[in-house]
């Protein structure tokens, strides 16, 4: 990993984080929180509710393949949105992407909460449902790369794995915050049940806004403008000399949101369609993992910073790989601790362990001018498959049984530990001892400057 000159660390490369660096990384992990709950809130919904509310004269396979269709065409539409969203990190700077995409997100999701029924307005409902999922995803591929990135950019360099690692912990907590509000309304009923939680969406994106807006640009960005080196087309320079890193992270990135969509989306369909357990149950289980999963991401983070990227990647693939099988015979027991500890495996292990290390290791596989394009771009197109997953493991249930989806599951795993293996190192033991020996440089250049001062202020 190339350094910068030691004179150009101090104001642009601060090696220990810029003074803001802790405001930024929960600035923009609440940010993340408020996307997810939004984002992953419909996935419940689409779990436990649409089939009903927006496809009636379906069978109720029918009506969960359906439901899962309008998922993924959110998913299907967030590699246009991290395009975007890239393009405008790199030209115009993360801030002004990470206030719109919140914004838009939020817009967004208020809207699902008041669109008719099927019973209303009839195949218009499912039509309206579409068009606000369309922005949805529009807004949440645009907002991974600027918040990551701002972390990234202004974390200490020893410690870029547990600062990203912050940021991404705001995916487990809205995951935390939606299946909370889902949890909660239950009890109002069918019609209310799902519409409060996205409603009640307006009030964090107030708060978020107001956090987000108080947040400085990056300090590689704001080098990038000084010197005039921003990139005047950015996704095209990624994908012409950066295309094989962005293929290695599109593989990385499947192992853990595919896996994802399996273990957690899938199952919460599987278990509804089989009477396995009661809502509260399956609800219950996934705010314990998501709870587990807050500080579990960003102590795999941290892990990274000690160990290096690609080893703790790797077990967490080797995990995925292994647990599918296992994941639906623990459901299968129909025994509520063994359902609540499946999901905890399945989500703070398997999916935290590979979400912690990707903002730091993503971010480091590409350079300043085009690192948002780059990792929204292998970030995002990841999504689609991961969107229509859900799809393709009922479609395999339905032909199979549960071993169609376990199997898919491995699979995932397999691939991201491949990808793992294909993928340059960008934190290991040589690249720690570098930031080391630069730390120490900075350290006596900045003794010399402060040393300096004071002799000529004596002087005077």
């Amino acid at each position: 990993m190339a350094q910068p000159p030691v004179q150009n660390v101090a104001q642009w490369h601060p090696i220990d984080g810029t003074p803001e660096k802790k405001r930024v990384a929960i600035g923009c992990g609440v940010g993340a929180t408020i996307e997810t709950y939004d984002f992953i809130g419909f996935g419940t919904a689409a779990a436990l509710y649409f089939g009903d509310v927006f496809f009636p004269e379906s069978d109720p396979l029918s009506g969960t393949l359906l439901s899962f269709a309008t998922l993924g065409i959110g998913f299907a539409v967030r590699p246009l949105g991290g395009i975007v969203g890239g393009y405008l990190g790199d030209r115009i700077g993360r801030k002004p992407v990470l206030v719109g995409s919140l914004l838009l997100m939020g817009v967004a999701t208020v809207l699902i909460g008041v669109l008719p029924t099927y019973q209303m307005v009839g195949v218009w409902a499912a039509v309206l449902l579409v068009v606000v999922r369309v922005i949805q995803g529009l807004a949440f591929g645009a907002e991974w790369g600027g918040a990551i990135l701002m972390t990234f950019e202004h974390a200490p360099w020893r410690k870029r794995g547990l600062y990203t690692g912050i940021t991404q912990a705001g995916f487990p907590v809205g995951l935390l915050l939606a299946n909370l509000a889902f949890l909660a309304s239950v009890p109002l009923g069918s019609q209310w049940a799902w519409r409060v939680p996205f409603l009640l969406s307006a009030v964090l994106i107030v708060v978020g806004i107001m956090i987000r807006l108080k947040i400085d640009e990056s300090p590689e960005f704001e080098e990038l403008k000084e010197e005039g080196a921003v990139s005047k087309n950015p996704l095209l320079e990624v994908l012409r000399d950066d295309w094989r890193n962005v293929l290695r992270a599109f593989c990385l990135r499947i192992a853990e949101t595919a896996g994802y969509a399996v273990s957690v989306t899938f199952m919460l369909s599987y278990i509804s369609l089989n009477d396995i357990a009661d809502r509260p149950v399956t609800l219950t289980a996934l705010l314990v993992a998501a709870a587990l999963g807050i500080g579990a991401t960003a102590w795999y983070g941290h892990l990274s910073d000690r160990f290096g990227r690609r080893p703790v990647y790797m077990v967490g693939c080797a995990l995925v790989a292994v647990w599918g099988v296992p994941l639906f015979l623990a459901v299968n027991t129909e025994t509520a601790v063994l359902i609540v500890l499946a999901f905890v495996i399945s989500y703070t292990v398997c999916q935290n362990s590979l979400a912690g290390v990707q903002g730091a290791w993503f971010s480091e596989l590409f350079n300043a001018k085009t690192r948002t394009s780059g990792a929204s771009l292998a970030y995002q197109l990841s999504a689609v498959v991961s969107g229509f997953t859900p799809l393709l493991a009922t479609a395999l249930y339905g032909n199979f049984g549960w071993i169609g989806p376990a199997l898919l599951f491995t699979a995932y795993g397999l691939l991201g530990l491949l990808a793992a293996l294909a993928t340059p190192e960008t934190w290991g033991a040589k690249e720690r001892e570098q930031v080391e020996r630069l730390a120490r440089e900075v350290k006596g250049v900045n003794t010399h400057a402060s040393w300096a001062r004071r002799t000529d202020a004596t002087t005077v």
